[in-house]
């Protein structure tokens, strides 16, 4: 019986997340309302009951993979590049949060100190995974999408860790009848896990570099150590494993010349499969009485955390910067809690109550409560408030490339000559080296990870062009892509002009693979630049018209159709339309056609270009 339970969490699971795709909201919503329906409101799940003594080792064994997979993505130097705001937010932002819902949790809501002391450093964290799709419906300026997913990226592991330090040091008072005695026991659990977080980086670090485990083992070697690491930690020294997998991830993310990049994706995907299951879990373990048990101070203290202990944050983060106000009024009011908050507290709920703590069994209800609240409440007001404070991106203009091969590199060069916004994004490094030394921005990964959600600027991409010789990365780009933005706007380029349509592909690729004509494909436009063939515009008048331009330039590709807009006028803008298959409307008066011309024509162009100056 119990395997049924368990396939059919995972089939929630996976139920909940295709609605929030398909829906474009955090999938924690739906999660959350599955295990509420699966738990308390219906009773078909019993967690304890489907679980009994593995329940604590299941959850904490989670939130341990969780909390390596966040501390993955913390990198140093990129904490040196992002800013004041960010910085104060994920410091002294982070005590002022704690300290205020801390106390208002003790004073208001007469909790045990030491339970309002830890809900107080849990509630700090927001984490990405919430951020993330809720900035992507909203679109804020640059600067506040910037601070808002920075601060989900840093604090995700650092808040976690932070919670764990408080959660060690409520636990560890009283324990001797000294206050020394607290001071070396927090010490000795500070220890222990930094230790063994350490050792169990620089082992794995030394494993991959010297390559004493086949490539295959990597993913399963690291997970291995991640659980061991917990576990021995943990009976080391009472509850310092999350701290110790947390160091192991950080030492990690930090060691330049690690090729870690197919553990990350491992672990996103692993993570996801946790967070799912987990959630609904955890959700469903709630009980109608737990519940009950919040009478009508917690409104009081839901309006400290959403109206005080944020705007405070805030404030104290952004004194003395150049922030304008109306950028600082919608931080103050964005700050949904996610998954960590809820899978942490309930590790420490779980910890507290086997120690016998008061109150500690309200410590879950009240953190899925500031979680649904800030959730619901915020995703949906947080577009209408960007755009009464006008803080609201104008519509997306960006060309997102997949691929930075030489071919995507010339096309994206002469796009960005004719004042279009560019991004490439491709998983060969050495393709976003060459891009990054042309000028052109690319996100070194693949556009459709969890990790990509986090760095590329998705809020401004309108459209994306699949310019990858690898069709596979090209068709999973279409597939994830054309959800998000309208298959409109979502094209790809065919690897050659006689490649055979393979039956693995979807309907939805084959139907985009449409760019730049029936001529347009990889190998012929890679064969032309490779023969010094280049990306030129040209403006279409009534002299010379279509035809004309036909006429002289039999063996040019047009590209792209270009609408409005200036020479050299940043300011004014532009519509783009890429020449397609389907073409409908040919390119008239006042428009620019950008086109590969080969060699010949483009070295005319280039020597004509100072005689018309």
């Amino acid at each position: 019986m119990s395997a049924i339970y368990i396939a059919g969490i995972a089939l929630c699971s996976v139920l909940a997340q295709w609605i929030a795709w398909a829906f474009k909201v955090p999938a924690i919503v739906f999660l959350l309302i599955t295990g509420l329906l699966l738990g308390p409101f219906s009773g078909v799940l019993n967690p304890d009951d489907l679980l009994g003594d593995l329940l604590f080792p299941v959850v904490s064994l989670s939130v341990a993979i969780i909390l390596f997979e966040g501390s993955l993505t913390l990198h140093f130097r990129e904490l040196k590049g992002i800013g004041k705001v960010v910085r104060n937010l994920c410091s002294i932002g982070m005590l002022v949060t704690c300290i205020v819902i801390s106390l208002s949790a003790y004073w208001i809501l007469e909790l045990n100190w030491r339970v309002a002391a830890v809900l107080g450093a849990v509630l700090v964290v927001t984490g990405p995974t919430v951020i993330a799709p809720l900035l992507n419906s909203m679109r804020p300026n640059q600067d506040i999408d910037r601070i808002l997913r920075w601060e989900g990226i840093v604090i995700d592991p650092i808040g976690a860790l932070f919670a764990v330090l408080v959660f060690e040091a409520v636990m560890l008072v009283g324990q001797g009848e000294v206050l020394s005695h607290t001071i070396i026991a927090l010490v000795k659990t500070l220890g222990v896990g930094l230790s063994i977080g350490v050792v169990a980086g620089w082992l794995t670090t030394q494993l991959i570099r010297r390559e004493w485990l086949p490539f295959e083992l990597h993913k399963f070697a690291i997970l291995a150590l991640v659980l061991i690491s917990f576990t021995v930690s943990n009976h080391l020294s009472h509850e310092s494993g999350l701290l110790a997998v947390t160091v192991f991830g950080i030492w990690l993310a930090n060691q330049d010349d690690l090729e870690i990049d197919s553990v990350l994706e491992f672990k996103e995907d692993l993570s996801m499969i946790l967070i799912s299951s987990l959630f609904i879990l955890l959700a469903a373990r709630l009980q109608l009485s737990d519940l009950m048990m919040l009478d009508g101070d917690v409104f009081i203290f839901l309006a400290v955390v959403l109206f005080i202990a944020r705007p405070l944050c805030i404030a104290v983060s952004t004194f003395g910067t150049s922030l304008p106000v109306k950028s600082r009024l919608v931080l103050a009011w964005i700050a949904p809690r996610g998954i960590v908050a809820a899978a942490v507290g309930s590790v420490f709920a779980l910890s507290m109550m086997e120690a016998g703590v008061a109150d500690a069994e309200k410590i879950v209800p009240l953190i899925f409560t500031v979680i649904i609240i800030t959730v619901i409440l915020q995703s949906l007001t947080a577009t209408p408030v960007a755009k009464l404070l006008g803080v609201r991106q104008p519509s997306p203009n960006t060309i997102l490339i997949i691929g930075a091969n030489h071919v995507s590199r010339a096309i994206a060069c002469g796009l960005k000559d004719q004042n279009i916004a560019v991004h490439l994004s491709d998983p060969a490094w050495e393709n976003c080296k060459m891009a990054r030394m042309d000028g052109l921005p690319c996100y070194y990964g693949n556009p459709q990870s969890e990790h990509a959600e986090r760095y590329l600027p998705l809020t401004t991409i309108r459209s994306v062009l699949a310019l990858s010789p690898n069709r596979h990365h090209n068709a999973l780009g279409v597939q994830y892509f054309s959800h998000l933005l309208n298959e409109k706007n979502v094209f790809s380029l065919r690897s050659s002009s006689t490649h055979a349509k393979a039956n693995r592909d979807s309907a939805t690729f084959l139907s985009r693979q449409i760019l730049f004509g029936d001529n347009g494909s990889y190998a012929k436009l890679s064969s032309m630049i490779a023969k010094g063939g280049k990306v030129s515009a040209t403006r279409i008048s009534d002299e010379f018209d279509w035809d004309k331009y036909l006429e002289m330039n039999p063996d040019a590709i047009p590209l792209f159709i270009l609408t409005g807009g200036k020479d050299g006028d940043e300011d004014s803008p532009i519509k783009l339309r890429p020449f397609t298959s389907n073409l409908e409307k040919a390119p008239h008066h006042g428009e620019r056609v950008v086109a590969l011309q080969p060699a010949k024509v483009s070295l005319l162009k280039e020597q004509a270009k100072p005689k018309e100056q």
